[in-house]
């Protein structure tokens, strides 16, 4: 007698089969990456002390990617884990929860396509409503990028209106942030997300984080900061990930179009945060922790910290190329204009720029790059009384200013802005491919040492050697090594030092080399098969 099969293998089986069906018609799609990278830092991010050991590492991205399309429904949902290798016990306990988390999730909703007839609206060639928990990257992801080089990544909770027509590009997105669904809030303010759970108080004990205090930069007081003005006065470095909180909500809207070899793209981003309240708490009797409480304080204060601030982005970015690589060569040209104004988000008044340009010839396999960024910073000898350090969104800073991410990432950026001179030299076959870039960091304006004297403009500058090798369909090899040669200005402008002789305490020289193995599969590949004849 035959064994019979348990009911689960038939359902098993029936879900693979109708999987594969699904596939065979184009309408579903399944991949995944395993992305591993093998670190030795030493110096990266920030100069570290004289006799500071090598730190070594291999971190981890394992994504699992679902899409679905119908002619009107377009359906993807990205599932992510990211840990460090033997960040998690071999054997753990439930206590130690989980990282696996939803990178992506979205429907996008067609509403006028007209190469669908059976979709009466005509108005324009393709409208579409792209809802949910997605990535936004728009040109060189100089301002806002999926930062696809942190295993994390980057994404949004957001509703995205996108329209194509007569060459026209136009999306408009919002999102809104809000920490809870329970019964009983009466309120919309928003404690911003990744807040540490432990931190040290004034007694430089190690305690829990008090409920809805986001604590203050290191060596932050309530004494060190105005109350009233819901303006800290102590430096808060600069970056992408959000610095001293996240946004509340925002409004983007991008516009591109294409010109024979010319590309306009313009961008307007406003970003919102939350006011607050200055505030302390005792913890354990050894000390305080001050930071700050995002919510009303009531009638009894003058001042209302309820609401929002409203930070505004804009600016225009044009794209030209022309030759060929056959020929003379190709030669491609980008500048780029943006501007900050409106209130930063500690609430004080903005006015920063942003500008770039560069030009990038390519002849056959070879191609070379000259550029320079500008990034406004504010200055320590005439003060306008402004915040004037432009804060690059959520792009992807490690592209565009070093690979040692010294500066507009989580490692901070000097209150002085940044000037940025690079050359970059490139050769790229089918299957392999080696690049070397050059970069020279100075300040941007004036800032100064503890004792009042002038900081020296020049930082340093830094050189990366990325190499890629592409092994199979699914499989890439990348190796990068990069050295920073900095000086003691670095240092000062980092916020690491104060003086002279604290900076001389820290190497000149950091050094960071990586190996980097990216699988992505796609599930329902089929190699094809030559036919005998």
């Amino acid at each position: 007698m035959a064994k019979k099969t348990k009911p689960t293998a038939y359902a098993w089986l029936s879900a693979l089969c109708f999987l594969f069906t699904l596939s065979a018609h184009a309408q579903f799609t399944l991949t995944g990456q395993l992305r591993t990278r093998t670190e030795v830092r030493d110096g990266f991010g920030n100069l570290v002390l004289k006799g500071a050991k090598t730190a070594a590492f291999t971190s981890q991205r394992t994504r699992l990617i679902f899409g679905y399309k119908w002619d009107r429904v377009t359906f993807g949902v990205t599932l992510q884990d990211v840990r460090v290798w033997g960040q998690d016990a071999s054997s753990i306990s439930n206590a130690d929860g989980n990282r696996l988390m939803l990178h992506e999730g979205w429907a996008d909703i067609t509403l006028a396509n007209k190469a669908d007839t059976t979709i009466k609206f005509k108005l324009f060639d393709q409208l579409s409503l792209k809802i949910g928990r997605q990535e936004l990257s728009y040109d060189d992801v100089r301002l806002i990028g999926n930062l696809d080089w942190l295993q994390q990544g980057r994404r949004h909770d957001m509703a995205l209106l996108k329209m194509m027509h007569n060459g026209w590009q136009v999306d408009l997105g919002y999102a809104y942030n809000q920490n809870s669904d329970a019964f009983g809030i009466t309120n919309t303010s928003y404690v911003p997300g990744n807040i540490p759970a432990y931190v040290k108080n004034s007694g430089g004990v190690l305690v829990p984080t008090p409920a809805g205090i986001v604590p203050l930069a290191a060596g932050g007081n309530a004494a060190n900061n105005s109350s009233k003005t819901g303006t800290p006065v102590y430096s808060n470095p600069t970056n992408t990930n959000a610095a001293s909180q996240d946004y509340k909500s925002f409004t983007s809207l991008y516009i591109s179009r294409k010109f024979n070899q010319t590309k306009f793209s313009a961008l307007f981003f406003n970003d919102r945060f939350g006011k607050y309240k200055l505030d302390s708490v005792a913890v354990d009797n050894t000390g305080y922790v001050y930071g700050r409480r995002f919510i009303s304080t009531g009638s009894n204060d003058s001042f209302d910290y309820s609401g929002t601030t409203s930070r505004y982005t804009y600016g225009l970015m044009i794209n030209h190329t022309m030759g060929n690589t056959s020929g003379f060569g190709k030669i491609a040209l980008q500048v780029a204009y943006y501007k900050q104004s409106g209130k930063n988000r500690e609430g004080m008044s903005l006015n920063a720029y942003h500008y770039t340009a560069l030009a990038t010839y390519q002849k056959g396999k070879f191609s070379f790059t000259p550029g320079y960024d500008v990034l406004s910073g504010n200055d320590a000898v005439s003060p306008s009384g402004e915040d004037n350090r432009f804060d690059p969104l959520y792009g992807t800073p490690h592209k565009h200013w070093g690979y040692m991410d010294y500066f507009y990432v989580g490692t901070g950026a000097p209150a002085g802005g940044l000037n940025n001179g690079y050359f970059k030299v490139k050769y790229a076959s089918n299957l392999f491919s080696i690049g070397a870039d050059f970069h020279t960091f100075s300040l941007n304006k004036d800032m100064k040492k503890a004792d009042g004297s002038l900081v020296d403009k020049y930082l340093g500058n830094e050189v990366d050697i990325l190499l890629n090798y592409t092994l199979n369909k699914f499989t890439g090899i990348e190796l990068g090594y990069a050295v920073m040669n900095a000086n003691n200005s670095m240092a000062l402008a980092k916020g690491q030092a104060g003086t002279d002789a604290v900076a001389d305490t820290y190497k000149k020289t950091g050094t960071w080399f990586y190996a980097m193995i990216n699988i992505r599969p796609d599930f329902f590949y089929s190699k094809p098969v030559a036919i005998k004849q």
